[in-house]
């Protein structure tokens, strides 16, 4: 199970992180499925579905577009309590990662998450404390930035025949 940060208040006053669960992520199968010349639909068993292609097919995620959104989404959600706590749980808040593509590698060689949120309202004190708490979160929770911080391994893909096709060979034989 993977741990969350939380801070908690000692006898002395001072404030230490401890670490609390959180909810493992979903084993449901995820795939996508071929709409057209390079456009597909992603689904999840939950019934969230995605439509993904290159920048030409129009009102559809680039599949670096999704990177860049599960980055931005993950931050936000792993800082999520840090940021209620002393805003409020209304808060507003946008996450942008707009790194450019280094085209000639065909990659991403930086992304850095931008939170636009006002803490105007803070003290130097209590901002300084909630950001440095926020980002603990982000580094401990947040499994897509750990993911890629780590280099994930990507091994070669493997090719299956659909289990109809193998069904429809066994039936013609």
């Amino acid at each position: 199970m993977t741990e969350q940060s939380t801070t908690t208040e000692t006898a002395a006053g001072r404030e230490t992180d401890t670490a609390a669960p959180v909810t493992p992520s979903p084993t449901d199968p995820l795939w996508v499925e071929r709409t057209g010349t390079r456009t597909y639909r992603g689904h999840s068993a939950r019934g969230a579905s995605v439509e993904v292609g290159p920048v030409e097919a129009g009102a559809v995620f680039t599949p670096g577009e999704l990177l860049k959104i599960a980055l931005a989404a993950c931050a936000g959600m792993s800082s999520d309590t840090k940021f209620a706590r002393v805003l409020g749980d209304a808060y507003e808040a946008v996450i942008r990662v707009e790194d450019a593509k280094d085209m000639d590698e065909d990659r991403y060689p930086v992304l850095t998450e931008r939170f636009e949120i006002d803490l105007s309202g803070l003290d130097d004190a209590t901002r300084n404390k909630t950001l440095l708490l926020a980002q603990r979160s982000i580094d401990r929770a947040c499994t897509v930035g750990r993911t890629l911080k780590a280099g994930a391994l990507v091994p070669p893909a493997v090719f299956e025949q659909p289990a109809d096709a193998d069904g429809a060979e066994d039936a013609a034989s």
